[in-house]
């Protein structure tokens, strides 16, 4: 894989209940909504799985994503293609936490705070 080992590790406070963080995270047509212009797989089952394998667009870029574990409060991607690497997920009352690390050319910081600021804006508009 060509690029540069990448690590992020952002947590931010997001006005909602853990189970509606749950949701956005693991549902698979609310995360088509919020992870916009990222484009999801179409076809993808209600909700995601362990084991589940998806390939999410960047633009041209192709970044394969399967679920390695999911929990109550966590949710661990393994990626390859675009990224080498995995993303974590962790959230609870009021705040979510995304850890990513891997080799990439993108920007990995750079999305990954877009990805958050775009789930909190996601959230508050869906509550009022």
């Amino acid at each position: 894989m060509l690029g540069t080992f990448q690590q992020s590790s952002i947590r931010i406070e997001i006005a909602a209940p853990e189970q509606r963080l749950r949701e956005s995270l693991t549902h698979c047509s609310q995360l088509q909504t919020w992870l916009s212009p990222l484009r999801l797989d179409q076809g993808l089952p209600t909700e995601l799985q362990a084991g589940l394998t998806f390939t999410s667009w960047a633009g041209p870029i192709a970044i394969r994503q399967t679920v390695d574990q999911i929990q109550p409060n966590s949710l661990r991607l393994l990626l390859s293609q675009g990224i080498d690497g995995f993303h974590e997920w962790y959230w609870g009352d009021g705040w979510v936490q995304s850890r990513l690390e891997g080799i990439s050319l993108l920007p990995l910081n750079l999305a990954q705070t877009a990805s958050l600021l775009r789930l909190r804006q996601f959230l508050s508009q869906s509550h009022s």
